[in-house]
């Protein structure tokens, strides 16, 4: 018997984030999944050992200013792509307003500490999205391009071949084909 699981990597991190931390006595406050804001001051004895207990679930504590920066460009992304409300402006201009720093700043620090574009993160991201969407959702991929705000299908489809190497309908039908194989052997 197999399961098929969807995950939420968000709420996770923060259910592992107040799970451990709770343990330590200390007043904190978890902002999202990639940023803690402690309360107190922490003696370097307990810092150490979160530091030590995060890392032992893949967390990395971040100390330098330009990773920390990209740490948020990338949360920024993240939550742009996810969030269906979210104004419907250039990625440039809606990173630059909620990091209050010119698009240019950010896009240079981003690149120099990633070796990659935040425009392929972008894409990146919203072909996981549509993957996710593909698996998950029951959209066509009409309805997926319109709520990742592509021009067109063809604009999504090009993007997802260059991505992944395949159309995004080839990768329906793997997942089709997967699903029947695996009811088939339910049954």
């Amino acid at each position: 018997m197999k399961l098929f699981l969807k995950l939420d990597s968000n709420i996770l991190a923060k259910k592992i984030l107040n799970e451990k931390l709770k343990n330590f006595n200390i007043k904190y406050e978890i902002i999202n999944s990639s940023e803690i804001l402690f309360l107190e001051n922490i003696p370097t004895e307990i810092y150490q050992q979160i530091t030590t207990l995060l890392e032992e679930y893949g967390f990395e504590i971040i100390e330098n200013q330009k990773n920390i920066l990209v740490q948020k460009i990338k949360d920024t992304i993240i939550e742009m792509v996810l969030n269906e409300d979210a104004p419907n402006v250039k990625s440039s201009v809606y990173l630059a307003e909620k990091l209050d720093h010119s698009y240019g700043y950010l896009s240079n620090i981003f690149s120099e500490v990633t070796y990659t574009s935040i425009e392929n993160f972008i894409i990146i991201q919203k072909i996981e999205l549509t993957k996710h969407l593909i698996i998950n959702e029951n959209l066509s991929l009409t309805e997926i391009a319109f709520k990742l705000n592509y021009s067109s299908v063809a604009h999504l489809s090009t993007q997802f071949k260059n991505t992944t190497g395949i159309t995004p309908s080839a990768f329906q039908r793997i997942i089709t084909k997967r699903r029947e194989i695996a009811t088939k052997n339910i049954n």
